[in-house]
């Protein structure tokens, strides 16, 4: 089955300070894009990705992969993925992983794909960081690991990843790469039920039934009170709490 993966918006994918003349070619670029004119998109993206600008080369890169103001070309979108990749785009580098992860414009390649998903990871990329958890849990390309399983989940998870908040959950509900701990697991699924998870809101309710009243309002508290973008909070030791 395809890895969970992403195409950037080429409209807003960037973000610019004062734009010189190469800037303001990307500038209209993607606004030409987002008003579907593909055609004007290319001719302002295609030069600059042949001078080395990353962001264009990113943004062919998406052209080819969606057809959009040329022919469909996944071989095409690889090439210039990975030239904006090996320039440090993490966009690219999540991207050029999904190629790699579902064999499409190249031989599918386990190894290729972690090795892209994981710098897009370490670069703080979201969606990098719950297909690298989604590789740990399933032992694509690497030995089955369900710690590093957690430890990707939680990384996605704190950037409010939904998917990896119900993931989260279900980890630490069943123990799995980590301590068994159902206020956790509450906190995670009552997380991901809050953006309309239903999976996560049933799990939720059922481990709820499990705690103590105060364990829950425990967990209540605690998933209340975060925000995304910092760490989740950590109960560690719920037997003996309180």
């Amino acid at each position: 089955m395809p890895s969970f993966s992403k195409i950037m918006l080429l409209a807003g994918a960037f973000a610019f300070g004062p734009l010189p003349a190469l800037g303001q070619s990307l500038s209209e670029g993607f606004d030409a894009a987002q008003s579907g004119d593909y055609a004007t998109a290319l001719e302002n993206f295609e030069p600059l990705a042949e001078q080395g600008n990353a962001a264009a080369q990113l943004s062919l890169g998406i052209l080819y992969s969606t057809g959009n103001g040329v022919p469909q070309n996944y071989s095409m979108a690889v090439e210039w993925y990975k030239k904006a990749a090996e320039q440090g785009d993490a966009n690219a580098q999540f991207n050029l992983g999904t190629m790699y992860d579902n064999g499409e414009g190249v031989p599918q390649n386990h190894f290729k794909a972690i090795e892209w998903y994981r710098k897009a990871a370490e670069q703080g990329d979201a969606d990098a960081q719950f297909n690298l958890a989604i590789i740990y849990v399933k032992g694509k390309g690497v030995p089955q690991n369900d710690s590093k399983a957690v430890e990707w989940y939680r990384k996605a998870a704190e950037q409010g990843v939904v998917k990896a908040q119900l993931n989260l959950g279900t980890m630490y509900n069943t123990g799995r790469g980590v301590s068994r701990n159902p206020v956790m697991a509450y906190v995670a699924s009552n997380l991901a039920a809050a953006q309309g998870n239903e999976k996560a809101r049933r799990n939720r309710d059922v481990i709820a039934n499990s705690l103590s009243s105060d364990q829950l309002a425990e967990g209540q508290r605690m998933s209340s009170e975060w925000r995304v973008g910092t760490p989740l909070p950590y109960l560690k030791d719920f037997n003996t709490w309180p």
